[in-house]
């Protein structure tokens, strides 16, 4: 469409129509086009409003109606020519709504502005995508519970410092993951609560002179209430940015799960085996199997954490109410979502194909003195030790192990005694990886009877 059609669609404002460069930096269409059937929502309920509170004939409300849904259909089906000189989806639809109704067209806009449209547009489209995270989220958790039940009893390392602690389960191991992700969870969910008011009818900035039901339209669009001040109304950018927050911490959850995935698939550890649908060979040394998908996720964090750094630095220096700043809200916030969903989907199809390679994780869980501090309890509780010197004691023993080359299993009791002379052989009983697991029944702990406790509580929340 020429410059001169843009021009009538702003009034005549502007003798001459913009230069090239003028119509590049100002037109958001190449991406906020995705706000198409979000722009069009908002349309329908604006005139079934404007019809319902006598500001729009009924007939010109039906013509809008059937030709909002003809221009939907055509942007669906990919027939919809959508125009850089037009600047936006908003334009785009109006331009087109107008060739197929005519003059009715022209009285979409009573009572409205692009400020508060877009606003409202940007958040009917956040809230779908925070839907569409807590499904993907949900999804990464059933797998995850899938994997805990099946090793809630397969003993492995435990780690801090990424050097071996103390034994603990798989199914234990899984299930900090999903409780990491079930916070994740909750943060979309509350994100979602927060942001779920509608600012349609807020108009430019001040409200409008006409007799609108911001409530009708606030339900229509399924919102809970209309937000209570227009000015903040067509200013808020806080629920784009809440969620963009939210991503970020899912993307460092999926980041450091990425990271133990890449680091258990290793020829080094031999913990995990990852399904050929998410790993790749190399181009010429035959032997390996590269987690490319576990190392995309890894590197997800970067592009969404920079989202949410980028629109936060947009924002912070805006003063009320609209500035066209805000154009560049969008793109930021697009490119996050699609990387977070496609983050989430990976991981899930990871976690319901990889392999635990369960002898390995039992030779691993025994190494590197594992059962210390089950040695250093059991002095505290059988020998009525405190607990410093119970420490004191193992370190002990764990040197004379390492001086023997062995691990502590393999001492014999009068190495032991040599120790400590009131060591019995009832010490060999703690000194099992199973028997350690086994004994950490506290709430939350690693006992295979704790881990099948907590998949059954989430088995339950989740339905």
């Amino acid at each position: 469409m020429s410059d001169s059609s843009s021009n009538a669609m702003w009034g005549g404002r502007f003798a001459a129509g913009p230069d090239a460069i003028m119509e590049a930096i100002n037109a958001s269409i190449g991406f906020d086009k995705r706000l198409a059937a979000q722009d069009i929502a908002g349309s329908r309920a604006h005139a079934a409003m404007l019809a319902a509170q006598g500001i729009l004939r009924d007939s010109d409300a039906e013509a809008i109606r059937e030709g909002l849904l003809t221009v939907l259909s055509e942007i669906e089906s990919g027939s919809f020519q959508f125009s850089t000189a037009l600047e936006d989806i908003h334009m785009n639809v109006e331009s087109r709504l107008k060739e197929i109704v005519g003059e009715p067209a022209g009285r979409l806009h009573t009572a409205r502005s692009r400020n508060d449209q877009v606003a409202t547009d940007f958040r009917l489209w956040v809230r779908d995508q925070i839907d569409a995270a807590i499904g993907g989220v949900e999804a990464l958790i059933r797998a995850l519970l899938v994997q805990a039940e099946a090793g809630a009893d397969w003993v492995m390392p435990g780690f801090t410092h990424l050097q071996t602690a103390q034994p603990v389960t798989w199914g234990h191991h899984m299930m900090a993951y999903v409780e990491m992700f079930s916070r994740d969870l909750s943060r979309f969910k509350d994100a979602r609560v927060r942001m779920n008011e509608s600012p349609l009818g807020a108009a430019a900035l001040a409200g409008t002179s006409f007799p609108i039901n911001r409530h009708m339209t606030a339900e229509a669009l399924g919102f809970d209430r209309p937000m209570g001040n227009s000015l903040d109304a067509v200013s808020a950018r806080d629920f784009a940015l809440e969620f963009l927050g939210a991503a970020s911490i899912c993307a460092m959850h999926l980041s450091r799960f990425a990271e133990e995935l890449v680091i258990w698939s290793s020829a080094q550890f031999r913990f995990v085996t990852l399904s050929d649908r998410f790993s790749t060979g190399s181009s010429i040394m035959p032997q390996k199997k590269n987690p490319d998908a576990a190392e995309l996720i890894r590197a997800k964090i970067g592009r969404i954490f920079g989202a949410n750094v980028a629109l936060m630095m947009v924002m912070k220096g805006l003063p009320l109410a609209y500035s066209k700043d805000m154009q560049e809200d969008k793109e930021q916030v697009f490119d996050a979502a699609d990387n977070l969903m496609l983050a989430l989907a990976a991981m899930e199809g990871m976690v319901k194909d990889m392999s635990a390679n369960r002898p390995q994780l039992a030779a691993a869980a025994g190494s590197g003195f594992s059962t210390a501090t089950d040695l250093a309890d059991w002095l505290v509780r059988v020998l009525d030790m405190p607990f410093r010197d119970a420490h004191h004691v193992t370190g002990s023993l764990v040197a004379l192990a390492e001086s023997k080359n062995c691990d502590l299993p393999d001492l014999t009791l009068e190495d032991m005694k040599s120790v400590h002379d009131a060591i019995t052989d009832e010490v060999f009983g703690v000194l099992g990886v199973d028997n350690s697991v086994a004994s950490r029944m506290s709430y939350g702990g690693t006992a295979p009877e704790q881990v099948r406790a907590q998949v059954a509580r989430w088995k339950e929340v989740l339905g």
